[in-house]
């Protein structure tokens, strides 16, 4: 399942796996935290993909939610990072401060040459 959150630069697509519920709520919300989060990037981040999933299904263990987010970079490489926690707002607030660090230090990377 996926949901795309159009905005005029940066493309937003949220994926789940079949054990996490993928409510319009649940969309609009990480949509709208991870645009908030990547704000200051957004002139350089044309997409971003995430994956939640749930790596035990049934069974409960500590960590066993999984996010991945994915940026794909005007005129580069793809960068992406995975959190686990044991909740998906854990992993997503996780993998947004993962994010944020990769894409920092990718651009900073950058400007020095």
């Amino acid at each position: 399942m996926w949901y795309n959150q159009n905005t005029t630069i940066m493309d937003i697509q949220i994926n789940t796996d079949k054990t996490i519920e993928n409510s319009s709520r649940l969309q609009d919300y990480f949509a709208t935290e991870l645009q908030t989060a990547l704000s200051r990037f957004q002139d350089k981040v044309t997409r971003v993909a995430v994956h939640f999933g749930d790596e035990n299904k049934e069974k409960y263990d500590a960590k066993d939610k999984r996010y991945l987010i994915e940026a794909r970079i005007a005129n580069r490489e793809p960068v992406a990072v995975t959190h686990f926690a044991d909740t998906v707002e854990k992993a997503f607030d996780g993998a947004v401060s993962k994010i944020k660090s990769v894409l920092q230090t990718t651009f900073e990377k950058q400007r020095e040459y």
